[in-house]
């Protein structure tokens, strides 16, 4: 084995898959594109990593909802595009093409081109380490959708789609929750 430079080692487990986090401030929607993500129960809770950088953690932090909303490998770009412009200045809905739809429990809209979304409520921010526990408190999947694999973000501007599925549902049983 070679030695890899340690600040490239979060390449090597950089979490996935990116999702796109729609928030509201109280008079417009925003997009940011995360690649931080975590599940942490099967609750379902799940953590973002994000903090003042981004134009939409002070309606995270304000408002306390947002929507995690998962997109596919046909949205990459977009996905990008998202992540290197700021609502600060651009309507992100408009700029890409997105369409926003209501969400049942939280002001923040869904994203109809999306696979799934999931509304959130803030439940926590853990300040010294910028990551934003959210609880998830309504969830939607896209059966109607074609294209189904979503993409990880390596952390150096590339990406890993999706692969195939290996089942070891029945192996795995006794450690599943009800229901999945």
């Amino acid at each position: 084995m070679r030695e890899l430079e340690l600040c490239k080692a979060f390449t090597l487990m950089e979490s996935g898959p990116v999702v796109l986090v729609t928030t509201h401030d109280g008079t417009k929607n925003n997009i940011m594109t995360i690649s931080w993500t975590m599940v942490v129960d099967f609750t379902p809770v799940f953590a973002i990593t994000t903090g003042e950088w981004n134009h939409s953690f002070a309606a995270l932090r304000t408002n306390r909802e947002c929507v995690i909303a998962i997109p596919t490998v046909d949205l990459l770009d977009t996905v990008v595009g998202i992540g290197t412009c700021s609502g600060a200045d651009t309507d992100k809905f408009a700029k890409f093409g997105l369409t926003p739809l209501p969400a049942k429990l939280v002001r923040p809209p869904l994203i109809k081109e999306c696979l799934a979304n999931i509304e959130c409520k803030v439940i926590d921010i853990v300040n010294q380490h910028n990551i934003v526990v959210l609880e998830g408190v309504a969830a939607y999947l896209d059966t109607s959708r074609q294209e189904k694999l979503t993409v990880h973000a390596v952390g150096d501007g590339n990406f890993i789609v999706d692969g195939r599925k290996i089942d070891r549902r029945t192996m795995m049983a006794a450690k599943l929750p009800p229901g999945v």
